[in-house]
């Protein structure tokens, strides 16, 4: 009962500054206070305003906000997403674009369950639209979701990738972002032995903890440092009574913010500074460079306890996907089974979560497949956000991607990997 305590407690924190910041706005928006003049007013109006909206933005889900894509015809289409598989833990979702001609290419974007929504792929999604069929793992929040509903942990989550790629058939092309890139390799390998009709035709493995021992970062090595009783300890409480899934084990969302931020706080101190201070000028706005961030990084969503306990402990800690020893439902998963699907590493070289060298590591547990299977990309100067949405993203990794679906497609000439860097 106490982390049913705890977990509403920080609701109650974070409603009432979320309340302050409303007041304060809206006293210092009083209009009987503009007949004289006072900077102290107009600051605090700005700090309410940025505070109000910092707060409530962390128990939103964002819209995923793409109106519509511009086609062959020069037209721009709108886009409908639609439910294409249901579950109770995430749904994969369809990005159609009624009008136009389907296109070739299927993908499948695996997206991160590391405390934010599936719509921090939202550049990523647009970045493809034009040339792919999209679909992407809608992850929900385990706040709402009943503890009738049962478990979730790593094994599930795998098992949900292997149902998705079954659904979309064989000519799907995987591109698995981050956190779910061990696991989107796994999968891959689960059908490799089970179904292997239903495989993809090529992984794309994009900042990815394979190995997370290659190059530690401080998020492995809080991983070393931390034993599992301390984590369930300090990191695991009951979803409080306000929400749909009152009384599930979880890792909330609010205190994995707190992480985030902890890791760049000064960082993050002066940006809310300086936010205040354009908002007081006049020169802040609604969809301003500030809010645009901060609108999808403050939005977090609960994971799990056991997903995430088994994710520190069998990833991070026992290695189980860097030794080939993971296992779903107590049957051994050997990624040496993978033969015929092509797959591809991207890393950063600024990568400060998913360091070089432990997404690479991949190439080596495919020790079924051909070399001129395997390629990778190492993008010079990029971060760990460039690699899968911003300009490094757009400009040089997006083009090798399709390239490298294309390259493993049928009916295509160019039959060898699009291949960068030296991958085997």
């Amino acid at each position: 009962m106490r982390y049913m305590a705890s977990y509403d407690l920080m609701e109650t924190m974070r409603n009432t500054n979320q309340w302050l910041g409303a007041s304060a706005q809206a006293l210092g928006s009083y209009p009987a206070f503009a007949m004289i003049p006072n900077p102290a007013m107009e600051w605090m109006r700005a700090w309410g305003e940025v505070t109000e909206r910092t707060f409530q933005r962390m128990v939103v889900k964002p819209d995923w906000g793409i109106p519509s894509v511009t086609c062959e015809d020069g037209k721009d289409h709108p886009i409908s997403i639609d439910i294409v598989v249901p579950n109770a833990f995430g749904d994969l979702i369809h990005f159609n674009v009624p009008g136009r001609k389907k296109r070739s290419r299927k993908v499948l974007l695996v997206a991160p369950m590391s405390g934010h929504y599936a719509t921090l792929l939202r550049s990523t999604v647009m970045s493809l639209l034009p040339d792919c069929e999209v679909y992407v793992t809608d992850w929900h929040n385990a706040r709402d979701i009943p503890v009738s509903a049962g478990k979730f942990d790593i094994e599930d989550y795998t098992l949900y990738l292997v149902d998705y790629m079954r659904h979309l058939g064989p000519d799907t092309h995987v591109i698995a972002v981050c956190q779910p890139a061990p696991l989107t390799l796994a999968a891959t390998a689960y059908l490799a032995e089970e179904d292997p009709k239903a495989q993809p035709r090529s992984l794309t493995l994009i900042g990815g903890p394979i190995d997370p021992d290659a190059n530690a970062t401080d998020v492995t090595d809080f991983g070393r440092r931390v034993t599992m009783g301390q984590l369930e300890e300090t990191m695991i409480q009951r979803v409080g009574f306000k929400y749909p899934g009152v009384g599930r084990m979880v890792y909330p969302g609010l205190l994995q913010l707190a992480s985030f931020i902890s890791m760049n706080g000064e960082k993050h101190a002066k940006a809310f500074q300086d936010q205040i201070g354009a908002v007081a000028r006049g020169d802040a706005s609604d969809h301003d460079k500030h809010n645009k961030f901060y609108d999808e990084y403050l939005s977090v969503m609960d994971m799990t306890a056991e997903f995430y306990l088994s994710t520190v402990d069998r990833i991070f800690k026992n290695g189980e996907i860097a030794k080939n020893a993971f296992t779903v439902g107590g049957k051994a998963v050997d990624i040496g089974k993978i033969t015929t699907v092509a797959v591809k590493t991207v890393e950063g070289t600024n990568d400060d979560i998913s360091a070089p060298g432990q997404c690479i590591a991949a190439l080596d547990l495919c020790t079924g497949l051909p070399d001129e299977k395997k390629a990778s990309h190492v993008e010079e100067g990029a971060g760990h956000y460039g690699i899968f949405a911003g300009k490094s993203w757009r400009n040089n990794i997006r083009p090798l991607v399709l390239e490298f679906i294309d390259a493993n497609s049928p009916g295509t000439a160019k039959k060898k990997p699009a291949n960068k860097n030296k991958a085997a």
